[in-house]
């Protein structure tokens, strides 16, 4: 049988920035195509993925485990980077 291993949540905390940077990726976008149906912007989902990416990396967290944490919007769980050296 396979080990389950138990991944350890981190508390983490962004600025006021860092928050309206969030809140302004998930705005709408133009929906506009270009010939063979490529869009030309990125979608208000893929903006938001991109932004908690870039959070991520400041903070030192992997974007795609980011949980609220109840604690406000500022306030979130996520599972931290582990650096290997």
């Amino acid at each position: 049988m396979g080990v389950i291993q138990e991944i350890d949540m981190k508390d983490f905390e962004m600025t006021q920035e860092q928050l309206n940077e969030l809140m302004n990726a998930c705005k709408p976008t133009p929906v506009m195509y270009l010939s063979g149906g490529k869009p030309m912007f990125n979608t208000p989902q893929e903006n938001a993925n991109y932004a908690w990416e870039k959070l991520g990396k400041e903070l030192g967290f992997k974007y795609m485990t980011v949980r609220p944490n109840g604690k406000g919007d500022r306030f979130f769980t996520a599972e931290p980077l582990i650096c290997k050296s």
